[in-house]
């Protein structure tokens, strides 16, 4: 009897201890409505405040002055904002692009849609180029076929948006067709052309596939909102108009 009690002890422990893999039971949540109505806690505030005061100071730092109110939408196949965006980009990336490989971009495109905000009349500041610019894109220089230059111009006319583009391109879209000049100069199918652009829209992004599988791709390791800034810091007042480098003739 001793033994067949003490074997019973044996398998309930053998039971007891046997390692099964958790699992879960139950899943209960509760929603917390973040609003006015949460009070804040003192000791945090008191610790991220002298960081909160630091990064105020720093987006409310003085870049620049604009004369006029630059937004995406004061043009039908340009804007304000779109010229200014990427002729500045193009200013700033040509000298490093030119260092490093003794060649010469021959326009800039960015698109619409990366435009995240217009910058009024007035002082242009650190956080005006943040809300231009808020992502972290960085700048790349994409050599393109003139077959592929010409899919990115029928992307421009079928698109309708004023896309931003440097000035040293320049699009007539016309009834039956378009002119087309880059840096004065009518488009030589036997050339390779080299387009500034973000790793974002090199990568198909805004469905601009012309930039994928170039014949080179240059990373240039500058982040475009850095251009942006770069830009601003040297120039005492932006002067920006809309020119015609994109047009309807039709």
């Amino acid at each position: 009897m001793k033994k067949i009690i003490i074997s019973f002890f044996a398998i309930i422990l053998l039971v007891a201890c046997k390692n099964e893999p958790p699992y879960i039971v139950k899943i209960e949540g509760k929603q917390l409505p973040v609003n006015e109505d949460i009070n804040s806690k003192n000791e945090i505030e008191e610790y991220i405040k002298p960081y909160k005061e630091k990064v105020e100071k720093e987006m409310s730092t003085v870049l620049s002055y604009t004369p006029i109110e630059l937004n995406r939408i004061d043009g039908e196949l340009e804007s304000s904002l779109g010229n200014l965006l990427a002729d500045m980009c193009y200013q700033r990336a040509n000298p490093v692009f030119n260092s490093r490989t003794g060649k010469n971009i021959d326009f800039a495109m960015f698109n619409y849609g990366g435009i995240r905000s217009g910058i009024s009349q007035g002082n242009i500041t650190v956080e005006n180029a943040f809300n231009l610019m808020p992502f972290e894109n960085t700048l790349v220089v994409v050599e393109l076929t003139a077959e592929k230059i010409k899919e990115l111009v029928n992307y421009l006319i079928l698109a309708k948006r004023a896309h931003p583009i440097s000035k040293q391109l320049n699009l007539a879209v016309k009834k039956n067709g378009y002119t087309l000049k880059i840096n004065s100069k009518t488009i030589d199918d036997t050339k390779t052309y080299f387009v500034l652009t973000s790793d974002y829209l090199q990568n198909g992004g805004d469905r601009m596939d012309f930039f994928k599988n170039p014949v080179n791709l240059y990373t240039l390791d500058y982040k475009v909102r850095n251009a942006i800034i770069d830009y601003f810091k040297e120039t005492d007042t932006v002067k920006v108009k809309l020119d015609g480098r994109l047009r309807n003739e039709k």
